[in-house]
């Protein structure tokens, strides 16, 4: 029966005491073969309440076991180290050879193992962002996408925001750093994030090399851009925190029970929804609410420039003669007095934005009215090659009217006499505008004689007159003088119709049609 502390120090006195097991067993009632084993261990070392192990085969192995284990970081696997045990002469079983083996690994873990120091900051100190798989959702296209989501992580208040994006590109950063920053309303001193091709360009020597856009943009926004340690998520904790509940919350799976996305507009409201219940509750180890902490933290933030970096509004696009520009071989309008100038053009979930500096352009556009500066001129659906996003409103000039058909011409007087038939009234436009598209001959004639008509008769008459003619189509020598006296002594202009095959005595097409031969009319 195994002994409890109390008597192992009862027979351990009895020994001292007497200095002889047999004496020691007779005055704690145990057997000398007892008092022996306890006073063996005390003297070698090892616990004395501990159960007793019995040598095993292995134990003249262990020390080489150690070693590989040792070299191998851990790794090594035991069936490997069995097959070298057993060319060294070792006749045990595999089994036992796993056991040793294991527990080797587990004291070189014990003494490698990595210790993490708590992430202890000062309010507005630093800003952590990371990236994350999103879900699938229909493109422009309606065809299913992969989307990702750019997650931030602000240290002291334990603010975050998460971002759905389309690409994970340097403008596509910038642009969700830029919104980070208004969202938080204001600019940390550092900036910590991973080692992506659009932070670190290069490693050598093992130091990462800035990319100089990402640099830029720091140096715009007033902040510092730092890479954790290659490989090593922990360096930056709580973003990948906010990442794994990010994706746990909005990425449709079965533990979540979430339907699968009908729209960007619908993940957008979704990462809205999981950052204002994150930011709204307590966290767990604050014990403080971080939308809360954020009103506390935001009065040691920089502040933060009005206009964005350049690189934010997105990639940079030359307006085209035709008041286009081409983003992902798609042509996108622009409003107009933007040729030749440059704009910036980035993707805003489902639709292209484009943005001018309205300062840089050599002539104001009469639209910009009291703007300055960047500003947003246009934004468009995104579209697939071969179907262009054209607005109309952008080409109020083109002589194709929204419908497709082509627009009246507008008169414009470019002589005394045209200006003064065209001062006559709307009648006298409509006029020139039908006699035109009819091929009447003489009309400049006709005008002058319209003008005489309006002296003798009065303006008044003689414009009715000019748009009853432009309605029924009667551009004739004498038509007008016909029409004057007509509408002074008998009908109204709404009786007048306009000579067709309906209205005249003459067959036409349809008239012929009705017609039938004898062998009809008798069939």
């Amino acid at each position: 029966m195994k002994k409890c502390d109390r008597e192992i120090m009862e027979i351990l006195e009895a020994y001292d005491a007497t200095g002889s097991a047999h004496s020691a067993a007779q005055l704690a009632g145990v057997d000398p073969k007892t008092v022996r084993r306890y006073a063996a261990a005390r003297d070698a070392g090892r616990p004395v309440s501990g159960p007793s192990r019995r040598p095993r085969m292995i134990d003249g192995y262990l020390p080489k076991i150690e070693e590989w284990v040792e070299r191998s970081q851990g790794k090594v696997r035991a069936d490997i180290i069995h097959e070298r045990l057993v060319g060294m002469g070792f006749t045990g079983t595999e089994r036992t050879t796993r056991r040793a083996v294991a527990e080797a690994k587990a004291a070189w873990r014990a003494g490698n193992r990595r210790t993490y120091r708590p992430w202890i900051t000062e309010p507005g100190l630093w800003l952590q962002f990371d990236w994350g798989e999103g879900p699938r959702v229909p493109g422009p296209d309606a065809v299913p996408r992969h989307t990702l989501l750019f997650c931030a992580w602000l240290a002291w208040s334990r603010f975050r925001v998460v971002i759905p994006v389309w690409d994970q590109s340097l403008p596509t950063l910038i642009a969700c750093l830029d919104a980070t920053l208004r969202r938080i309303g204001g600019v940390p001193t550092y900036v910590l994030t991973d080692n992506a091709r659009t932070v670190s360009i290069d490693h050598v020597a093992g130091v990462a090399v800035r990319h100089p856009q990402i640099v830029a943009a720091g140096r715009h926004y007033g902040t510092q851009v730092h890479t954790c340690v290659p490989f090593d998520p922990e360096s930056k904790g709580g973003t990948e925190s906010t990442v794994r509940l990010a994706k746990a919350d909005v990425v449709p799976t079965e533990a979540n029970l979430r339907p699968a996305y009908g729209s960007f507009a619908e993940l957008e409201e979704a990462c809205e929804e999981f950052c204002a219940k994150v930011n709204g509750r307590v966290h767990r180890e604050s014990a403080r609410i971080p939308a809360e902490a954020l009103l506390e933290e935001r009065r040691r933030l920089h502040v933060l420039p009005a206009a964005p970096h350049t690189l934010a509004l997105g990639e940079t696009r030359t307006v085209n003669t035709d008041q286009t520009v081409r983003y992902g071989s798609v042509r996108y309008s622009t409003p107009p007095g933007l040729v030749g100038a440059e704009v910036w053009a980035r993707v805003a979930g489902t639709e292209l934005v484009l943005v001018a500096d309205l300062d840089a352009l050599p002539r104001r556009p009469g639209w910009a009215g009291e703007r300055r500066g960047l500003v947003e001129v246009a934004r468009h659906r995104l579209s697939t090659p071969g179907t262009p996003r054209i607005d109309l409103a952008h080409y109020p000039d083109h002589p194709q009217d929204p419908h497709g058909a082509p627009r009246p011409p507008r008169p414009r007087a470019r002589s005394a006499a045209e200006r003064d038939f065209l001062d006559l009234g709307p009648g006298a436009h409509d006029w020139l505008i039908a006699a035109s598209a009819a091929g009447t001959t003489r009309i400049r004639a006709k005008m002058a004689a319209a003008l005489e008509l309006a002296a003798l008769v009065g303006t008044p008459a003689v414009e009715a007159a000019l748009a009853a003619a432009a309605q029924a189509g009667r551009f004739g020598e004498e038509d007008l003088t016909a029409i004057v006296a007509h509408q002074a002594t008998a009908a109204a202009t709404g009786d007048l119709v306009m000579a067709d095959e309906t209205h005249s005595a003459q067959p036409g097409t349809a008239t012929w049609a009705g017609f039938t031969t004898s062998k009809e009319t008798t069939r």
